[in-house]
């Protein structure tokens, strides 16, 4: 499964990284955390949108440790705090941070054809009213749950999501 290589991976790079991180600037950890371990977290992190709580709080812990390994933080400290100070997202608003934005570059014609096809505007609106400034799109029926995961399923849904937390 792609979250236990990711993590399998994650904690290699930390176990490596670990004995050289003390003798260099905080800069230069984090710039090395963040190129051994989070380019992992973070490289086709759109596909594990709606895998299981246990699988992403795997996940989550590798950025954990790689946040405690940078600041030096103990396990007792409270890692939102930590995250926060680094400027680091946490896994889930990753994963919904990447496909908002693969939706945005669908709707702007930025993003390959063969994503923004999965991008359909739904129906026409009235001229004047609020859900005429909004851009709707078309959610597809699916059977499965492994069909909801699917970007021309979840991306819609989280921009329906983020449109009616911005009204």
């Amino acid at each position: 499964m792609h979250s236990h290589a990711v993590c399998r991976s994650g904690y290699y790079q930390l176990r490596q990284l670990h004995c050289v991180v003390q003798s260099l600037t905080s800069e230069a950890a984090i710039t090395l955390v963040h190129s051994f371990v989070s380019t992992r977290l973070d490289y086709c992190n759109s596909v594990l949108y709606g895998i299981a709580d246990n699988q992403l709080q795997r996940l989550q812990s590798v950025q954990n440790a790689a946040a405690r390994l940078v600041t030096g933080a103990r396990r007792s400290e409270h890692i939102i705090a930590v995250l926060q100070s680094l400027q680091w997202l946490p896994v889930r608003q990753q994963i919904v941070y990447k496909l908002t934005t693969l939706i945005h570059k669908c709707l702007i014609g930025s993003a390959p054809a063969y994503l923004t096809e999965y991008c359909r505007q739904a129906g026409i609106r009235r001229p004047g009213t609020r859900s005429a400034d909004t851009s709707m799109l078309e959610v597809p029926r699916t059977r499965t749950r492994l069909g909801d995961r699917s970007l021309a399923v979840a991306g819609p849904r989280i921009e329906e999501q983020s449109a009616t937390q911005h009204s």
